[in-house]
């Protein structure tokens, strides 16, 4: 699918691409291109006398490869986040800047690039070239990584609920540890999104292909991702405190049952041992002599069993 813009009065206006001529009489400012066929490829390349990158070796491309220039072309990639859910997931997308067109390539679909398409319907953005198409994409990125950072913190609220209750039972204690996972896998997400976005915004104060004001938006969004960065720092503390919590919580419920286990196997051991005494005497046994021997003995060995119980609840070990 090919998704291209012009420049009209500061915003980017949509063309319909039904053949290779559309894009050669535009002169599109951004060609956005997802999931590209074999024929939609052919029709760039040769338009633009250009080889996209392939989606699929996006993937393998080495980190040292990911921003460079070539034939007065600026290549980068870059990862977007495919969703605010907790098991969502990084897509890398490929830039190339040649001449006055931005060119994206990706495999799916992303969030970012669907909500800068709306946004052609809304007011002027004061956009003059494919680099501030670039930019504002990277701004778009840091405030869908804020938004999803706001899940995060709900979702931590609802799962700290649940570890500060009073009763916490292992059956909880499991789903706890699940939803903390699932938000540690976005968190680490949004971070490397960060991380990835800020080396991207370094390559291009680097390449000095940027104006005085176009320089002064990127410091803006350096300033939003040294925000973020502390906010998912943070969050990794929580969700680590958490963690910690939720398994100390199924100690002590695990305690419990080895304690039960314990003090009802001391209780049990006075009249075991008067039980055994008992019978070993066979040179004079009660029974015989006394017709209150057994009666005796089970009186002794109920005692024997109530006693430490008794001396144990008082001391709470049975709670």
């Amino acid at each position: 699918m090919i998704n291209a813009y012009t420049l009209s009065n500061g915003r980017l206006s949509k063309i319909h691409v039904d053949e290779q001529d559309d894009l050669r009489t535009d002169h599109p400012i951004w060609i956005d291109v997802v999931a590209p066929t074999d024929e939609e490829r052919k029709w760039i390349e040769q338009a633009y006398h250009l080889t996209l990158p392939k989606p699929e070796h996006l993937r393998d491309i080495e980190a040292s490869a990911r921003f460079h220039e070539e034939n007065d072309e600026l290549h980068l990639r870059s990862d977007f986040l495919l969703g605010k859910e907790s098991s969502s997931r990084s897509v890398t997308v490929a830039f190339v800047l040649s001449g006055n067109t931005l060119f994206s390539v990706h495999e799916e679909d992303l969030p970012v690039f669907y909500q800068r398409r709306l946004t052609n319907h809304g007011q002027p953005d004061d956009l003059e070239d494919c680099k501030d198409v670039l930019i504002n994409l990277y701004s778009m990125d840091m405030e869908f990584s804020a938004d999803a950072l706001e899940g995060v913190y709900a979702d931590l609220g609802q799962v700290s609920s649940k570890v500060l209750n009073a009763k916490l039972s292992d059956k909880h204690a499991s789903s706890v540890l699940i939803n903390i996972a699932h938000a540690e896998h976005l968190n680490g997400s949004i971070r490397r999104n960060v991380m990835d976005t800020r080396r991207a915004i370094s390559f291009l104060m680097r390449s000095k292909l940027l104006t005085p004001i176009q320089i002064d938006d990127v410091r803006q969004i350096m300033q939003d991702i040294d925000s973020l960065d502390g906010h998912t720092s943070f969050l990794f503390d929580k969700i680590n405190f958490l963690m910690v919590a939720t398994i100390s919580f199924i100690n002590v419920n695990q305690n419990k049952v080895v304690r039960l286990f314990s003090v009802s196997s001391v209780a049990l051991l006075p009249p075991v041992l008067i039980a055994s005494i008992y019978g070993m005497n066979f040179a004079h046994m009660p029974e015989l002599n006394w017709s209150l021997g057994y009666p005796f003995a089970l009186l002794l060995m109920a005692l024997s069993v109530v006693v430490p119980f008794w001396i144990f609840h008082r001391k709470g070990w049975l709670k």
